[in-house]
């Protein structure tokens, strides 16, 4: 009866806030509480958001008047209206992207979900998804703004001029900035497009990755890529614009569904607060590298006016930690022991909101304040093109212990090796085993990612085709089999906990990613080997490979892309985690010696080449002499030919294996159905046998005579 009243309640609450056919998808609540009466007047909590957004603006204004980002230190002065505008669109922006990101993030992996169907979103989840719609329109309308604010600043003329119509689309299309805030449009737009279609969940968790998406081409503007360290800046901004949003948007989603959630309000808060913990994390991580690429010094923080608003920022951020904590040691414990008292949390919240909002109006003053370290590459022109000192020449020492820090892979490493330790350690805690067999091989699998982006290969897989082909050959053929190997979909399913209220965390969405249609396809050996093999051609031989060497998005798509298509193609010769069914053995080893001769022939084509491929770069690091440059392309293919057969033999002879202890296991469990049974499948068989002699044609016995 309960339920009958909930879904009746539910369905009145859709027709009455929408029209819109899609809403039909909400079903059944799955648990949540009913929607509310409503009185006329807004809530405090409202109240409070809207005022901790027009804080934001207020205090980003004022912090770049009293910082000089306001007023007249600009070169050219495109006019008020865009002077004022442009922090103002940012900080529009900048807030409709976390309650964006934040809803999307909650309805996918922390709301409760349906319990008649899973697939369509719960009550609070339908609520999430439609408050999102709204918050991604003003996010796409504000992004637009904020593009043509940015356009009218960069060519420092106002919206009026004939200037900024004349060269308005070649800002958006030709110039890099325009291009990374038509890119996040993009993203922001496509999510927009996908949450205006449909509420099913996964659909939402698919619109969630393009939102976050819109992200990451920020950080290639401001002050993140003029350094010598543009690739540490760019990667921690994006490291740092994903924890804000991720952080502070949750807590307003939150906050905004605690009447939806019912009896789930501990729990949701719960789940939350583990989010939060890691987004404190990337926030914290991250700002500790864009302090140190951008100051000189820690005096810098009180001498300067970027730095008091650093160090303003870093005293919320401790703030805001202590917050954290008191929320998992009392409030959540006391919304698990009284569910209905939700008061003590939703102050707490919306405190920690109006700190949130204050950092980001400073966040937004510094993207228009001139931190103390020039932003302009000094020195030695090789150096700004690389990113970091240009090396000295390549030896076998300086190439095995060369080192320059990409923290990112660095965090991503420790991340990984720390996570798969964790697993290991809960495992054996409850008694059950896991094998050394595999912990050894994944943790040099991490050691090896964080060689190949911060070691030698690195340092010097920019400076000299060679180096770099060892750089490719770690990632893709080295790396790969051993993470593969460390069966770590495996693990995480043995030890991730297990939702009950039909909600997706980690461990089903995990499920439900390496059972999916999708996985079926880029795991089907067919694909999985064009994918492997015929990357090398579209990367050398495209300007892919140019792109890497002088883009940052280039060179990481690169680096990530080697991983990603390495595993995959490992991942179907020798896995163990669960997933799309792997091919038979013997079409494995198919696939592996033809896959080899492939290498071999594209190791021969570099060998036998003579056009230098990226000559424009090499020319930029001053290497003119065609013959060198020729001779070291000729290494780097010899190196591609013979790197390539190592691990190549080794994954064979793993194949072999895996197909010996295929045969053994299936020998014995024939054995031990035998015993049980008394072999009746070998009975069964032979009594077909003899059926079929018996009714053999009568001269078949005579002609047989005759035929000896």
């Amino acid at each position: 009866m309960t339920d009958q009243i909930d879904d009746l309640r539910f369905e009145t609450t859709r027709l009455d806030l929408s029209s819109n056919r899609r809403a039909s998808q909400g079903g059944d609540s799955g648990g949540d509480a009913p929607r509310p009466v409503r009185s006329g007047r807004p809530s405090a909590v409202a109240i409070w958001l809207i005022g901790s957004g027009a804080l934001l603006l207020v205090l980003a204004l004022a912090a770049m008047y009293f910082t000089g980002a306001l007023g007249g230190s600009l070169i050219v002065d495109p006019g008020v209206v865009v002077n004022n505008g442009l922090p103002l669109a940012k900080g529009v922006f900048n807030g409709a992207a976390a309650v964006t990101i934040g809803l999307l993030v909650v309805s996918s992996v922390v709301l409760p979900g349906q319990s008649k169907d899973p697939k369509s979103a719960s009550f609070s989840q339908w609520h999430a998804t439609r408050w999102a719609t709204w918050s991604a329109t003003v996010w796409f309308i504000a992004g637009v703004a904020t593009l043509m604010f940015t356009a009218a600043n960069v060519l420092g003329v106002p919206f009026t001029s004939s200037t900024f119509r004349r060269q308005f689309f070649f800002f958006t299309f030709q110039l890099e900035l325009g291009q990374t805030w038509v890119v996040s449009i993009g993203c922001t737009l496509v999510a927009l497009i996908i949450l205006l279609a449909t509420k099913n969940v996964s659909w939402t968790a698919t619109a969630t990755v393009f939102s976050l998406l819109a992200l990451l081409p920020l950080s290639l503007s401001g002050h993140s890529s003029g350094t010598n360290e543009h690739v540490n800046a760019v990667n921690s901004l994006a490291m740092h614009l994903i924890g804000v949003t991720v952080w502070m948007g949750g807590l307003i989603a939150v906050i905004l569904l605690r009447n939806k959630a019912g009896r789930h309000l501990a729990a949701i808060v719960s789940r939350y607060s583990t989010i939060a913990v890691w987004a404190f994390a990337f926030v914290a991580f991250s700002g500790v590298i864009n302090a140190s690429l951008r100051l000189t010094g820690p005096a810098d923080l009180v001498t300067t006016n970027y730095g008091l608003l650093i160090l303003v920022k870093s005293i919320i951020l401790i703030g805001l930690g202590v917050a954290g904590v008191v929320h998992r040691r009392r409030v959540i414990p006391r919304l698990i022991r009284e569910p209905g008292r939700s008061r003590a949390f939703v102050r707490l919240a919306v405190v920690e909101v109006v700190f949130m909002a204050v950092a980001m109006g400073l966040s937004v003053a510094l993207s228009r304040s001139a931190p103390p370290v020039p932003q302009v590459a000094e020195g030695d022109t090789r150096d700004g093109l690389i990113g970091f000192a240009y090396p000295a020449p390549v030896t076998l020492p300086r190439f095995l212990f060369g080192f320059h820090p990409d923290y990112f892979f660095i965090a991503v490493a420790a991340v990984m090796a720390g996570l798969y330790l964790v697993g290991v350690y809960r495992l054996k805690r409850r008694g059950d085993s896991w094998s050394w067999g595999r912990t050894v091989p994944w943790l040099f699998g991490c050691f090896g990612v964080l060689f190949a982006t911060s070691g030698g290969p690195s340092v010097y897989g920019a400076v000299n085709f060679s180096t770099h082909m060892i750089q490719h050959m770690v990632l893709m053929m080295y790396v790969p089999p051993l993470l593969v190997l460390g069966a770590p979909i495996l693990l995480a399913l043995r030890v991730l906990p297990k939702r009950h209220d039909n909600s997706r965390g980690a461990r089903e969405w995990l499920m439900l990613i390496t059972h999916s249609r999708y996985a079926g396809f880029i795991t089907n050996p067919i694909v999985a080997a064009v994918v492997f093999a015929g990357s090398l051609v579209a990367f050398y031989w495209t300007g892919w490979f140019e792109a890497s060497l002088q883009t940052h998005p280039g060179h990481f798509i690169m680096e990530v892309h080697f991983l990603l298509s390495g595993y995959v193609f490992f991942f179907v010769l020798i896995g163990v985690d669960p997933g799309p069914k792997r091919p038979p053995f013997p079409l494995r080893i198919i696939l592996l010696l033809a896959t080899l001769a492939f290498h071999a022939f594209f190791g021969l084509a570099i060998m036998s080449g003579t056009d230098i491929l990226a000559a424009d770069w090499w020319h930029a690091l001053g290497k003119t002499n065609y013959q060198d440059l020729l001779a070291d392309q000729h290494t780097g293919g010899a190196i591609a030919w013979g790197a390539g057969e190592f691990p190549t033999v080794l994954v064979a002879l793993m194949v072999m294996r895996q197909w010996i202890t295929s045969d053994e296991k299936t020998a014995k469990r024939y054995d031990r159905r035998a015993d049980v049974d008394g072999d009746a499948e070998l009975n069964a068989y032979n009594e077909q046998l003899a059926r079929m002699a018996g009714k053999a044609p009568a001269g078949t016995a005579d002609n047989a005579r005759a035929d000896r």
